[in-house]
């Protein structure tokens, strides 16, 4: 059996709240995520998904557990292995959009010319060719967040953690970029760790779903999405699909109330 790409292992992690103590997020989290998996989590508005990802890219320092990629502990080192997208674009709105894709790479010491030809292929990949030189604020939207997405490919990352990216996007917008995900992950094989609040977003896009608990944040239940590949839009309105859609927002609706 092949070992799990990435290992989180009893993780736990507090924050201090000043005269009111200590506020408990993340509790005694272990989850697993397979070579080349879709793993998405799932759960309500500020239950701890994000901090978990910060956690993993190793932004943020937890209180107890470890980190494991490729069986080796990565437990607070940033970075190494991992590319972030986050919901908010990030990009530098002093550098061309073909400039921030490079960024990575520069920083990792790439040559200029081969990290040139690395972005202008993501660049094209994610659908943006002919705005290689257009800086962010001439960018709607959702091309800001495709250069965000090109920019974390393009350091060919171990695993790609993406932290509601397209949260902050409008419907159309969204289920649009949801297909050209879809469509990049299965022309670049990567493994994927997506954080989202949307129920549908998560069934359309993973291979497996993990639902949070309000905090503090426990694993409730881990789901299978039992959807062949490719998926296309038309999926979300078929009966199984809807199913399991309410199956899981009745889940969630009884730990918002417990």
């Amino acid at each position: 059996m092949q070992p799990p790409k990435l290992e989180v292992r009893n993780v736990s992690k507090s924050f201090r709240r000043g005269a009111a103590g200590t506020l408990q997020v993340l509790q005694d989290i272990c989850l697993e995520v397979a070579n080349l998996e879709f793993l998405a989590l799932l759960g309500p508005s500020g239950c701890g998904k994000s901090t978990l990802l910060r956690i993993i890219d190793g932004l943020i320092p937890c209180d107890t557990g470890t980190i494991h990629l490729n069986g080796q502990d990565i437990t607070g080192t940033p970075g190494r292995g991992r590319g972030m997208v986050f919901q908010t674009f990030d990009l530098f709105p002093w550098r061309t959009a073909l400039s921030n894709v490079e960024f990575g790479l520069e920083i990792k010491g790439v040559p200029k010319a081969e990290r040139l030809e690395i972005s202008r292929h993501y660049i094209k990949l994610v659908g943006l060719s002919g705005f290689e030189e257009s800086l962010p604020h001439e960018l709607s939207g959702g091309m800001q967040q495709r250069v965000g997405i090109a920019r974390a490919f393009a350091i060919r990352p171990e695993i790609l953690l993406m932290d509601e990216p397209f949260g902050a996007l409008d419907v159309q917008t969204r289920d649009i970029l949801q297909d050209e995900l879809l469509r990049m992950w299965e022309q670049e094989q990567k493994t994927v760790l997506f954080v989202t609040h949307s129920i549908e977003e998560a069934i359309y896009l993973a291979d497996r779903i993990i639902v949070f608990s309000p905090l503090p944040a426990r694993i409730e239940r881990t789901i299978p999405v039992p959807f062949a590949r490719p998926r296309r839009e038309e999926l979300k309105t078929e009966p199984a699909f809807l199913e399991l859609r309410r199956e899981i927002w009745q889940m969630l609706k009884k730990g918002l109330r417990t």
